[in-house]
């Protein structure tokens, strides 16, 4: 029963002193949002990481510092059944956009995102930047 109770916390997300640290959150099915398929989303203070798979598994990871902005999508079937979709718009070489597809909480975990990524730049000291097409002035 412990067991079980633990679990519930952890598919959620972990509070501490008021402040959420992680969530931990299932793709779902847009039909009914039964958590029924093998992706995993991880989101912490420093990382969101994407497991994909059953028999051969996938990891993504992107660094919350890179993340340069985030987009919730809902659509009415999405609504209906209390889902959302995140997308996460990175300067990751590998994944310039990372999609949370169909997971509860969206606009939580989107705010979420939103502000521990530039809390990760201001920690790291960097800034985001964007391409204006600089190019232009090096030719004149």
């Amino acid at each position: 029963m412990e067991e079980n109770r633990e679990e519930v916390l952890r598919e959620d997300h972990h509070e501490d002193e008021g402040e959420v640290k992680e969530y931990v959150e299932r793709k779902r099915w847009l039909f009914l949002g039964l958590p029924f398929t093998f992706t995993k989303y991880t989101i912490n203070e420093r990382v969101i990481t994407i497991n994909v798979g059953l028999l051969s598994t996938t990891e993504n990871d992107c660094y919350l510092y890179k993340v340069q902005d985030v987009e919730l999508k809902t659509s009415l079937v999405e609504r209906i059944f209390g889902l959302g979709t995140v997308a996460c718009y990175t300067g990751d070489n590998t994944h310039p956009q990372l999609f949370l597809e169909h997971i509860k909480n969206a606009k939580e975990i989107k705010n979420y995102i939103l502000h521990a990524s530039e809390e990760a730049r201001r920690k790291r000291r960097t800034l985001n930047t964007l391409n204006i097409d600089a190019d232009d002035i090096d030719e004149d």
